[in-house]
């Protein structure tokens, strides 16, 4: 019989805009969660949903009070799985490895007075900088006997069109991607007709990492989107059995998708490519 303080024990962290979160979201969780315990090596403790921030700057992204509280009513009834808004409460976006390092950080050592500050390192990679208390720096690894029990490991939960959105020019830093590969690792709910493993074969980066890649098969496909939630809304249609009741619920009383609420953050430039673009290149 397995011990169970041998398992590595893992945290689940999606991130994403949520707008509106659908069923599809909640089930990339317990997808996850399965392919991780039938490996018989790790233990799922939690799954965190972060919904990112007002400053991301997308189209159609309404405020994040109401992502969050979405979230929030869609995972009241889970034993496992929270919303967290640390992230959609700063006024600036947050790159993803921020987020998985402030998680980590949290973890280490849960304190009240984490912030923004503490997630960002002092100092330009490669350069040697004082040392001080609660920084939440890049994660790093140990070498660590499988029989003692470390921190859980802060995994990045996605579908395959955020992983093979690292290929889009300057909508990720190369060293922010290296940086969830290498210390935090990737879990990839594979969508129908998504070409994930070639495109990690393509990626120097993502091949070189692939073993901190899990790619989760989805054998009862599900299409369900946001962008497809919001199109029915617009057009009067329903979208029940597509969110949860308390979803459709909050959505309808506050009449929060419509052809205005779509036009949102229209002609603006998303803000990791307006940042990205703006910074200069070694």
């Amino acid at each position: 019989m397995e011990d169970p303080d041998k398992k590595t024990e893992v945290v689940l962290l999606a991130c994403g805009s949520f707008n509106p979160i659908t069923n599809m979201h909640l089930r990339l969780f317990e997808l996850a969660k399965d392919y991780f315990h039938e490996t018989g090596k790790y233990k799922v403790i939690k799954g965190i949903i972060s919904p990112v921030g007002d400053a991301y700057k997308k189209k159609g992204l309404i405020s994040a009070h109401h992502r969050v509280t979405m979230a929030k009513l869609a995972t009241k009834n889970s034993d496992w799985v929270e919303v967290d808004d640390w992230e959609s409460s700063q006024s600036e976006w947050l790159e993803t490895v921020k987020v998985l390092r402030y998680h980590h950080q949290k973890l280490l050592s849960p304190d009240p007075t984490n912030s923004l500050q503490n997630a960002i390192p002092l100092t330009k990679p490669g350069r040697k900088r004082k040392q001080e208390p609660n920084r939440h720096d890049p994660v790093k690894k140990k070498n660590q006997s499988p029989d003692i029990k470390s921190v859980p490991q802060v995994k990045l939960l996605c579908g395959s069109d955020i992983l093979e959105s690292f290929g889009i020019p300057n909508l990720w830093k190369l060293e922010d991607i290296t940086e969830i590969v290498e210390n935090h690792g990737l879990v990839c709910i594979s969508r129908a007709g998504n070409t994930v493993q070639k495109f990690i074969y393509e990626s120097d980066i993502l091949w070189r990492h692939r073993n901190n890649i899990h790619l989760v098969e989805e054998w009862i496909t599900n299409d369900i989107s946001s962008t497809k939630i919001r199109r029915a809304l617009r057009r009067g249609q329903s979208i029940r059995y597509l969110v949860p009741d308390v979803v459709q619920a909050y959505i309808e009383k506050n009449n929060l998708y419509s052809p205005e609420s779509e036009d949102r953050n229209a002609g603006v430039v998303l803000a990791p490519l307006q940042k990205h673009a703006s910074e200069p290149k070694n």
